[in-house]
């Protein structure tokens, strides 16, 4: 049985209710957490405003980066364990779950060194003024965390946020808490005061919408679906709280005739195939120049025949989905591509292993998707990769910008000019010219445009997301 985490110590719900946890491997239950209520939100933001008070807006940014350098080191220790729980929670292969461990090390890392260089700046003006600019802190800032990624995207959102100097309340996703409460007790042992990371378990209808309405949050960063950021706005807006989204893509693999396809096809497949294709960059539409689009179709249906999916203790090319709600989505999502007529160019399989009762579905690669077709407009969430042609420059870009989405995309050409001008006009905020992902990318700056939110988080862009900017104009003749 789990607690919420707040001011450094296990705290029962209010309620007394708990909500179960689901093993995706085989649909059982394993654990429970707290089923948090507003006012459990409200004692761990009143924790983190006493510990922002009295401890935290004092600690210089050197030693906030010492601190955060030892969790980094810690997690590391704890390697082993987080992997396990979240490969448990999460249905993660153990490659994956590893993975996402060594990132969060990585990203607490990054923050330690950036912490005291997060630099304001003098700004010419009148004679007889010097006027400079400071960044401080919002001070208590919420994040909702998604159940994908739970240890990636709480170390590039709540690492970013205390490195900038700010104090921390947490909303995991219901489907994926352990290791974050894992690691929340690990910063505690290492020495971060009391309130200065909180966690609260719950559903997002009941604790989600109490931490984006509550008065004592100064920033909210929530990571998710485009229509719970919408409610998250509404519920910030009343009081002209600051937001950062991140929600979701569609986002396109082009590939042109002069392409490295040995060094393209086993990225296109791990774009698509990795964590069971719950991942909101996944490269989930592969536009195709129409001189190789049989040839390249045939590769990927080849790579895509081969893949194997099961329990995450079998460490496969993929594991199961979270739970059997997304698994319903993904067969929805198939069943209308069967009912259009769009052509089915091959499928992985679920090894003889793998329980019924698990939430599993085969990698399948799609063809000739008609661009308005939902399979090439909506998030999948799942392992289904859509494919079309393109005859040149203009038509690639109007297929690749034809969703409400604008978060990643890769471009595959050996052309240096076609490189620049593909990146300029696709409509996203990163873009990938052969390659994809970049390895993880804590120092690249991440976001979107359109409905793929607005925001960015990695990297020091992070930091001035989490800060305001303060400007002090001197008059002294």
């Amino acid at each position: 049985m789990q607690h919420h985490f707040i001011a450094n110590a296990s705290v029962p719900s209010t309620s007394g209710r708990t909500i179960a946890v689901i093993d995706p491997s085989d649909g059982q239950p394993f654990d429970e957490i707290p089923r948090g209520t507003a006012e459990d939100i409200d004692a761990a933001v009143h924790a983190a405003r006493q510990c922002w008070r009295a401890v935290w807006h004092k600690t210089s940014a050197a030693d906030r980066g010492r601190l955060l350098m030892r969790l980094s080191h810690k997690v590391l220790e704890h390697a082993d364990e987080l992997t396990a729980l979240e490969q448990r929670d999460c249905g993660k292969p153990t490659k994956q779950a590893r993975a996402d461990a060594l990132a969060l090390a990585r990203y607490f890392e990054f923050y330690a060194g950036a912490c005291d260089k997060l630099h304001g700046e003098t700004i010419p003006y009148l004679d007889g003024y010097s006027v400079f600019t400071w960044r401080e802190p919002h001070g208590v800032t919420g994040h909702v965390i998604p159940w994908n990624y739970p240890m990636q995207i709480f170390g590039r959102s709540v690492g970013g946020a205390l490195a900038a100097g700010n104090v921390c309340v947490v909303k995991p996703a219901e489907d994926a808490c352990l290791s974050l409460i894992r690691v929340a007790q690990l910063a505690a042992e290492v020495g971060f005061p009391a309130g200065a990371l909180n966690i609260v378990t719950g559903y997002g209808h009941e604790v989600g919408d109490a931490l984006a309405r509550h008065p004592g949050i100064d920033h909210i960063s929530f990571t998710g679906s485009p229509r719970v950021g919408t409610l998250i706005q509404q519920a910030a807006a009343e009081r002209h709280c600051p937001v950062t989204l991140e929600l979701g893509g569609k986002s396109p693999q082009i590939v042109f005739a002069d392409a490295d396809l040995d060094a393209a096809v086993p990225v296109l497949i791990n774009a698509i195939v990795q964590n069971a294709g719950q991942t909101c960059s996944a490269g989930s539409r592969v536009l195709i120049d129409s001189l190789i689009y049989e040839p390249l179709l045939e590769r990927l249906g080849q790579a895509f025949s081969a893949l194997r999916v099961g329990p995450a203790a079998m460490d496969l090319d993929l594991g199961p989905l979270i739970r059997q709600t997304q698994q319903q989505r993904v067969w929805d999502f198939l069943s209308d591509a069967q009912v259009a007529g769009i052509p089915l160019v091959a499928q992985g399989s679920v090894v003889d292993e793998a329980p019924d009762t698990g939430y599993y579905q085969a990698p399948t690669l799609l063809r000739d998707v008609p661009v308005q077709h939902r399979l090439a407009q909506e998030e999948v969430f799942g392992p289904v990769l859509a494919a079309m042609s393109f005859d040149d420059e203009d038509h690639a870009i109007e297929l690749a910008n034809a969703t409400q989405f604008g978060l990643v995309a890769g471009v595959w050409t050996r052309d240096g000019a076609r490189q620049f001008r593909m990146a300029r006009r696709l409509q996203c905020g990163q873009v990938f010219i052969n390659n994809y992902g970049a390895a993880g990318g804590v120092e690249l700056p991440f976001g979107g445009v359109k409905s793929s939110g607005y925001g960015r988080e990695k990297g020091m862009e992070a930091l001035y997301g989490f800060t305001t900017l303060k400007t002090v104009a001197v008059r002294h003749g």
